[in-house]
């Protein structure tokens, strides 16, 4: 009986995908087909969890089915991410018409990054401090308690290296062990490694340059052949997104978000709040914030969607260059960068809420002026190498809360949530990564106005 339901599951989940491949012939825009799909799979998961209930048998098998389009979906994008993120920054450095450009770029790059994740450390504060949060409010159950004993199993690895070392381990030294992903700074370590191989062109190019050439035109053909692939990956994304929302919304815990409401209630205003000062600073540098928030909302619902920062980057990259009209050697790099530095909503809102949290726990006032300093200098220096995966924020937490002196299995106690607030963090986190290449591009005089202030630039996005 149980495997008639889940073969109507998989046919409603069909059928909605037939509609979606409906309204691609009908030429129906790139953006409208991505929140139909996201619409739709909202739908489809709060009936399936309704008529099933969460952790049933058949919604347990519906989902593994589902999970072939949606998981699936973000391993081809996980596969493309590597070769994407060399060959865009190998091939945006070798055709720099200066080469003093590079420096400029990724230091503007990473100061918006960084600069923007201490901000939302402030902001992440601010509203544990109006919700009133408290970790002891909150019981602990089996559960809890079991996530809590792994956090502080994770932290041993953490609490061994020093600083120096942290930032050591951004180097590569294995660059074939860092292209399949295994470490947190991975994506950081491609970039290094990507960024040196450009330099080296730039320099043979000084003193052979017919070989310099033969590289530059080798490389040329190569990433047209690699966006040719992520855009036919991303083709694929109003299916993804369909399926994975559907697989969110049937496995939702509805009892513990409200248990953990008024967390989840402060998250979210957090975020919010975090979005409103990006556009602010769209606005602040001649630029108008609806437009850009136009054209930057089918990348960020499908981050919403994904909860994967690493994964929005080839949809990240085709946005800022054909949408925005960021050049596209910012592009790769901010979308590269932002994928694992300065996350605002992981690395940033997110420690500080919890050390704001868990501090009164163990005696600490953390509204002093010294605990605020010390707390956003450590979420701005650990904001770097932060996972742009499921997980990464975490990651960020474990590294504050020691480096605070702060319990860390307490953080155990938000698990129930801890997707639905996710979705959330890793929107902001791409949209962090986009404004930093939006704002970088108008700095440095490389920001195509025509291409940002054209509104059907984004219909235009990836004739997806």
């Amino acid at each position: 009986m149980d495997l008639a339901y889940i073969l109507v599951n998989i046919a409603a989940l069909a059928a909605i995908i037939g509609l979606l491949i409906y309204m691609q012939k009908k030429h129906f825009s790139f953006s409208k087909r991505v929140f139909t799909g996201l619409g739709l799979g909202i739908v489809l998961g709060a009936i399936l969890q309704a008529v099933y209930g969460a952790g049933s048998e058949v919604l347990s098998q519906t989902t593994e089915w589902y999970n072939i389009v949606g998981r699936g979906y973000i391993s081809l994008l996980m596969m493309i991410v590597v070769p994407l993120v060399m060959v865009s920054i190998i091939q945006s450095i070798i055709n720099l018409e200066k080469g003093s450009e590079l420096g400029k770029m990724a230091g503007w790059i990473i100061g918006i990054l960084v600069g923007t994740a201490m901000i939302a450390a402030l902001v992440g504060i601010g509203s544990a401090a109006i919700f009133d949060l408290n970790a002891s409010e909150i019981e602990a159950g089996q559960a809890e308690n079991d996530r809590g004993t792994m956090l502080e199993s994770r932290l041993g690895d953490i609490e061994d290296l020093s600083t120096p070392e942290k930032i050591l381990s951004f180097i590569p030294s294995n660059i074939f062990l860092d292209m399949t992903q295994q470490r947190s700074t991975s994506v950081i370590a491609v970039v290094i490694f990507s960024i040196i191989i450009g330099i080296a062109v730039l320099g043979l190019r000084r003193k052979n340059p017919e070989q310099a050439e033969m590289f530059t035109k080798i490389m040329n053909s190569i990433y047209a052949v690699v966006m040719r692939i992520v855009t036919l990956v991303l083709r694929l994304t109003p299916f993804g997104i369909l399926a994975l929302m559907a697989n969110t919304v049937a496995n939702t815990d509805v009892a513990g978000i409200m248990e953990l409401g008024k967390f989840v209630i402060a998250s979210y205003v957090a975020l919010a709040v975090m979005f409103i000062i990006h556009l602010v600073m769209v606005g602040v540098f001649g630029l108008n914030p609806m437009t850009y928030l136009r054209k930057v909302l089918p990348v960020l619902g499908f981050a919403f969607t994904s909860r994967s920062s690493a994964g929005t980057i080839p949809l990240n990259i085709q946005a800022q260059r054909n949408s925005l009209g960021v050049d596209s050697g910012i592009a790769n790099m901010s979308a590269s960068f932002g994928a694992t530095i300065g996350q605002n909503g992981c690395a940033g809102i997110y420690p500080a809420m919890l050390a704001v949290m868990i501090a009164p726990s163990v005696g600490i006032d953390p509204f002093t002026p010294g605990f605020i300093t010390q707390l956003v200098l450590i979420i701005g220096i650990s904001s770097f190498g932060v996972a742009g995966v499921g997980g990464g924020a975490t990651f960020a937490a474990l590294i504050v809360l020691s480096s605070m002196g702060l319990p860390v299995a307490l953080a155990g106690l938000l698990i129930s949530i801890e997707a639905l607030i996710d979705m959330g963090r890793t929107a902001l986190n791409v949209n962090d990564s986009m404004l930093s290449g939006t704002l970088t591009s108008r700095i440095m005089k490389k920001l195509n106005l025509k291409t940002f202030n054209d509104k059907t630039a984004i219909e235009q996005e990836t004739s997806l």
